[in-house]
């Protein structure tokens, strides 16, 4: 893995070849989302990823957020690094609705998005954003306001978590440490509140402008969905009842629910990830 820095945003490549994958990472995670994704990249492939502004090594870049600061930062990286019109461009969870206001300004060879880019429905009368978001990131948020002791005591927090229990591998652990900062006995995550609840309001609210995008793609979607939520529940993040009414708009969007994953395990069970690699790199 290398490292460099694009106007504050830190980013990591995987790999050596000259295809190019431009890859964005979740709403409270960071660029090594991607670390098992990037070390299985077929010989020929790289993968750039990149910290988002206010997580990762990029957390000091000041907002505004939302996906579409996110999506000109996504440019901003592509024009960096050279990325032409064969570049696969993909996004995990919010990372992919940030991949498709991406994709829907310029051309790539194709968009993966993994489990996400469908919109979200209208929310409930008298729901509003921040509930909503509460409800689905309630775990991840309360680890946001936490000061942990120590790396191990951090560790053991993920390690308990209802996605990875069972399921923990060398890459987790090198996702979990590298989100660690602050000093020793107040270590806490390097995401940065605002910027999550701020993403979040867009995600709950900004539908009708996450389906315009959507319908706006040029390049082939592919869509690489996980059964298992995001605390391994029975439903995942993105039901069949929720993507139907997009395949159906969009007969050029393929849509594929891999076996036996959550939310988090698509991008880090190796037999899961080996899949993701497959649909970024084998022609279509």
């Amino acid at each position: 893995m290398r490292l460099d820095e694009v106007d504050g945003l830190r980013i990591a490549t995987f790999g050596t070849g000259p295809r190019m994958i431009i890859a964005v990472h979740g709403i409270t995670a960071s660029l090594m989302a991607w670390g098992t994704v990037g070390r299985r990249l077929p010989e020929g492939w790289s993968l750039v990823a990149m910290d988002l502004r206010g997580r990762g090594h990029s957390a000091a870049l000041p907002g505004p957020y939302g996906p579409p600061r996110h999506a000109e930062d996504v440019l901003r990286v592509a024009d960096h690094v050279g990325a032409g019109p064969d570049t696969v461009l993909t996004g995990h969870s919010m990372g992919a609705y940030v991949a498709v206001l991406a994709a829907a300004k310029r051309d790539f060879a194709r968009v993966v998005l993994v489990d996400g880019g469908i919109p979200f429905p209208p929310l409930p009368e008298g729901v509003d954003a921040e509930a909503a978001l509460a409800a689905t990131l309630g775990p991840a948020l309360a680890r946001l306001r936490q000061t942990y002791p120590t790396a191990e005591a951090y560790v053991d927090f993920f390690k308990g978590h209802p996605a990875f229990a069972g399921h923990w591998t060398d890459d987790i652990e090198a996702y979990v440490r590298y989100d660690l900062t602050g000093p020793e006995g107040a270590l806490r995550s390097r995401a940065v509140g605002e910027a999550v609840l701020e993403d979040g309001r867009w995600l709950n609210t900004r539908q009708d402008e996450a389906g315009a995008a959507l319908e706006a793609v040029k390049a082939p979607l592919f869509l690489l969905r996980a059964p298992r939520g995001l605390l391994n529940q029975d439903v995942g993040m993105l039901p069949d009842d929720l993507t139907a009414p997009w395949t159906a708009r969009l007969p050029g969007l393929r849509d594929e629910v891999l076996p036996d994953c959550n939310h988090y395990t698509i991008m880090f069970d190796d037999r899961c990830a080996a899949t993701v690699v497959d649909r970024l790199t084998s022609p279509a």
